[in-house]
């Protein structure tokens, strides 16, 4: 398996490696527009000038002044008629040149051999050290023609540049990958690191040191890795909690059903207390089953991500059902309900919302004291409802009214008065209907003045499918 270190690294070579022979083509894409015709020209030019510089000296020898003018820096060939040929100054690396070439200049016709020349990086011809990489040019000397092929030598012009280019480029790329490892390793060191902490997050390791200092990409995951450990971390924890809460509500029942069938079946139990032990164990019981419903709806709320089975119906008169549904509670501690309901029509779950507002009310009548009052209102918004329950019980303390919605949460000790507690589950459930057809609820209060839920639920549910 390739390491991101050794990719990183091959791909800089790669791109250096495409970018060198991109580089290249547009080199000889340039010198082909440009280049190429100024040098021809050019080194026209220079052969003119000789071969003008020898006619304007009587008398002289073409072979001494060749070899003074090849000690001057220039490369030549001389070829009679019948083919026989001399060079003069620094010798050509390839001296094989065409008859016909050697015809045709003898004839009068200039030769230009980089214009003529093709291949497919022409670029390389114009450092050649080639005889065709020359120009050729007619001389008369002693009444005969003959053929000059001249060329400056590159090598006393550009030769020692040339090499010192070639070594900084050689230099500049075995630096450049030299210190693109450095920055790489600096690059993959806190991706390791962040490898070593999901291995240890994985092992259950929640306390997770990783760098968010750093203003970069790197930094920003490292900061959203930490926030996902310290995330994983509460649920982790919540879980726990989670599971401690449910075998605390689940021994609870247990252990009392195990005490009144166990004083029962030793026999000292009178008939009175047998049926007084029957109905604990039966409300006990009752207390089980509720709880078991209660997660089984928590666990199908959770898989779900929206509204599924939607119709449209009168909210007003669901909250009224839920009342009616309530009546025995209410009226027997002699509250006082007082509803203000507008007519809405709202497409949503009926089931869901009916256990909404069922565990609304059952919270506001088991919190407020005899004699006192609830009161439901609803009133329609731009789009949507809302829906507030608020009683005039104890009320609610500061410190509980972040966690009121958390699952088996009790804020008893304000609240209760000694009445029996519930679950903890019941408006954990709520909250999490209200949130699947894309609403809000909030809770507030004041101790002593009564708790007030409000709930915002748009008149169309979000859909789950």
């Amino acid at each position: 398996m390739k390491t991101l270190y050794v990719r990183i690294v091959l791909t800089y070579v790669v791109i250096a490696m495409v970018s060198g022979v991109l580089a290249l083509l547009l080199t000889n894409w340039y010198y082909l527009e440009t280049l190429r015709s100024f040098s021809e020209r050019r080194a026209l030019h220079l052969a003119s000038e000789i071969r003008t510089l020898y006619e304007s000296l009587p008398g002289a020898e073409l072979p001494a002044f060749l070899s003074r003018m090849g000690n001057m820096g220039f490369q030549i060939y001389a070829a009679d008629g019948e083919r026989h040929g001399e060079f003069y100054g620094a010798p050509f690396k390839d001296t094989a040149l065409g008859e016909e070439v050697i015809r045709r200049v003898l004839q009068g016709e200039v030769y230009q051999g980089l214009l003529e020349e093709r291949r497919l990086l022409m670029v390389n011809g114009y450092f050649e050290n080639s005889v065709v990489n020359t120009v050729g040019l007619r001389v008369m000397w002693e009444g005969e023609a003959y053929a000059l092929f001249i060329r400056p030598d590159m090598r006393q012009q550009v030769g020692e540049v040339r090499n010192m280019l070639a070594v900084l480029l050689g230099m500049t790329f075995v630096l450049s990958i030299v210190f693109m490892m450095i920055c790489t390793r600096y690059i993959v060191k806190p991706v390791k690191r962040l490898t070593q902490a999901t291995r240890a997050l994985a092992g259950g390791n929640y306390s997770i040191q990783a760098d968010t200092a750093r203003q970069d990409e790197l930094g920003e995951l490292s900061r959203h890795f930490a926030y996902m450990a310290e995330s994983l971390k509460r649920l982790d924890s919540m879980r726990q909690e989670f599971v401690a809460n449910v075998s605390h509500e689940i021994q609870s029942p247990l252990t009392t059903i195990q005490g009144f069938a166990q004083a029962m079946r030793s026999g000292e139990a009178t008939e009175e207390e047998g049926r007084r032990y029957l109905a604990f164990i039966e409300e006990e019981s009752r207390r089980l089953s509720s709880l078991g419903k209660q997660l089984l709806t928590l666990a199908a709320l959770d898989q779900e991500e929206g509204v599924r089975q939607a119709a449209s119906f009168r909210l007003d008169e669901q909250i009224r059902q839920a009342l009616i549904l309530t009546e025995w509670q209410w009226t027997g501690k002699g509250l006082a309900v007082e509803p203000e309901l507008d007519e809405v029509m709202i497409s949503a779950d009926a089931g869901l919302l009916l256990q909404v507002w069922l565990n609304l009310i059952a919270n506001a009548i088991k919190f407020t004291p005899e004699g006192g009052t609830v009161r439901i209102s609803l009133a329609a918004e731009s789009e949507g409802a809302i829906v507030t329950v608020s009683d005039t019980g104890a009320g609610i303390a500061p410190g509980d009214l972040p966690h009121i919605f958390d699952r088996f949460y009790k804020a008893d000790k304000i609240r209760s008065r000694g009445a029996s507690t519930g679950s903890g589950l019941g408006l954990a459930i709520s909250q999490r209907i209200v949130v699947l057809h894309g609403g809000t609820i909030q809770a507030g209060s004041e101790p002593g003045q009564g708790a007030v839920f409000t709930v915002r639920l748009p008149l169309r549910a979000k859909s789950g499918l």
